[in-house]
């Protein structure tokens, strides 16, 4: 009896803490910077190369678009350029990286048995099986979930100026580039 309680009890907290749980890990990546660890967040980093010369990267999450982690990348590099003193920064590499991750999973946990479930070992044509049907039924494909996960990672080696901007298509007004962003950038919360 208290081990019915126990279980129910359970069942009913779970779903709970689970709804609580998913929305803080299921949002883009926050606009702040990358932590020393490699946080599994994202953020931004630079590396300073020269005395005006800088790496700028933007690595986001599983949720965070190319379009956003581009973005940022944009952003950082101006914040960085006016943080410096400088009018504008030029992009001579910029490189965008898409890391593809393949994740398969069964569509059914151990079910209500725990450590004792029912199934079936049987002589096929190419051998001995066993079917189970709580950890996916061999008959049926739609037993195994199979996702696809993307993770973004631009980079981008910059030159600061002052001054006039070059006539230059890969030449940016740092003032202008974070007006114009500022209005799409997230913080954390």
């Amino acid at each position: 009896m208290l081990q019915r309680i126990f279980s129910g009890a359970r069942a009913a907290v779970m779903p709970v803490a689970l709804a609580l749980l998913v929305p803080a890990c299921a949002t883009p990546t926050p606009y702040h910077p990358l932590d020393r660890r490699g946080s599994p967040t994202g953020g931004y980093s630079e590396q300073q190369i020269e005395g005006n010369r800088y790496r700028v990267t933007f690595v986001g999450n599983q949720f965070t678009s190319r379009e956003r982690v581009e973005n940022y990348l944009l952003y950082r590099a101006a914040e960085l350029t006016l943080q410096k003193g400088y009018d504008g920064f030029t992009i001579v590499q910029r490189d965008t990286e898409c890391d593809v991750d393949t994740r398969v999973s069964r569509a059914f946990g151990p079910g209500p048995y725990a450590y004792w479930r029912p199934y079936w070992r049987y002589y096929g044509p190419f051998g001995w099986r066993y079917s189970d049907p709580w950890f996916g039924d061999p008959f049926w494909a739609d037993s195994i979930d199979v996702r696809t996960v993307e993770r973004y990672e631009a980079s981008a080696e910059i030159v600061m100026f002052r001054g006039q901007r070059p006539n230059d298509p890969h030449s940016f007004d740092a003032r202008q580039v974070t007006a114009n962003l500022r209005p799409t950038i997230e913080l954390p919360r």
